[in-house]
């Protein structure tokens, strides 16, 4: 994955806009946070195959970066996006890492759904 360039992920935002499409996101503080410390709160949220369809794609200047999605009645976004790539199969898979390099939250854009 690249490290986040406004202008780039700004376009596939873009090209994205206006289509059906399907959204994964995620996030999580460690699933196994508590496995090493007690005291630590797990939390996260996960959605899969959720269809929609936005009409602006917006990313931010702050680092790292929110990224939403703003649909006819509402918005999805994501908090601490620091990388993104275009895969093999055209999805645009955006991953926020914490400062130990462990992924913190997951937003993903595909025109078909997700199987992996």
């Amino acid at each position: 994955m690249e490290i986040v360039q406004i202008e780039k992920l700004q376009q596939l935002l873009n090209s994205f806009a206006n289509k059906d499409v399907y959204i994964h996101l995620e996030t999580t503080n460690g699933a196994y946070a508590s496995h090493f410390n007690e005291k630590v709160f797990n939390a996260g949220a996960f959605i899969r195959n959720v269809k929609l369809q936005y009409e602006l794609g917006k990313v931010t200047a702050d680092v790292p970066h929110r990224v939403g999605l703003k649909m006819a009645h509402g918005w999805v976004y994501a908090q601490g996006i620091t990388h993104y790539e275009i895969d093999e199969q055209n999805r645009l898979l955006m991953a926020g890492h914490d400062y130990d390099g462990k992924l913190a939250v997951a937003l993903e854009i595909s025109e078909t759904p997700f199987t992996y």
